[in-house]
């Protein structure tokens, strides 16, 4: 049975990115225990890097996932841009673009694109730490943009969708 750690983004003192009272610690951690109980209710071995409003380091969690020895990490954030409605979409992260962590990546995209997200594509960051820490396949997922409202009303009125799009994605390569 396939390991998958879920690392909602940011939490405790750390809000991540925030647009008009809106957390996205908070966002992400609502939608990570969503996906979390889909893919346990699939069979899949869940575990998290935090299930409440806590902060640990981005080394941190890459190195929770390594000593739990899992065979996924995902992580899962809202983007921002510096203008409001800059930008809409979704975009996922990976170490590079070879590899079960880009398919995984392009399942995920795919998957939300169909509920209604502007798929911005997969993109290599090779100096986020969850990425190039962990000794697994590692992806780290922006659902859309927090400071664009049609992306909010989407994660909004979408939510439950949402978070079967990106389990789906996961089960499509780890099951």
């Amino acid at each position: 049975m396939a390991v998958v750690m879920l690392d909602a983004g940011h939490g405790g003192w750390h809000n991540g990115a925030s647009f008009e009272g809106r957390l996205e610690k908070d966002d992400v951690l609502n939608l990570t225990l969503a996906i979390g109980q889909i893919l346990k209710d699939n069979g899949i071995d869940v575990r998290y890097t935090r299930t409440e409003d806590v902060y640990s380091s981005p080394g941190e969690r890459a190195q929770l996932a390594n000593a739990q020895d899992v065979d996924y990490f995902v992580s899962i954030h809202r983007n921002s841009s510096p203008i409001p409605a800059q930008y809409t979409g979704v975009e996922t992260l990976v170490y590079n673009r070879y590899g079960r962590a880009a398919e995984i990546a392009a399942d995920i995209n795919r998957n939300l694109e169909s509920v209604g997200f502007i798929n911005q594509g997969v993109n290599e960051r090779p100096g986020l730490v969850v990425l190039n820490s962990t000794e697994m396949p590692a992806v780290l997922v922006e659902v859309g943009f927090i400071n664009t409202p049609s992306d909010n009303a989407l994660f909004d009125a979408e939510f439950n969708e949402i978070a079967q799009a990106i389990a789906d994605g996961i089960l499509e390569n780890v099951a």
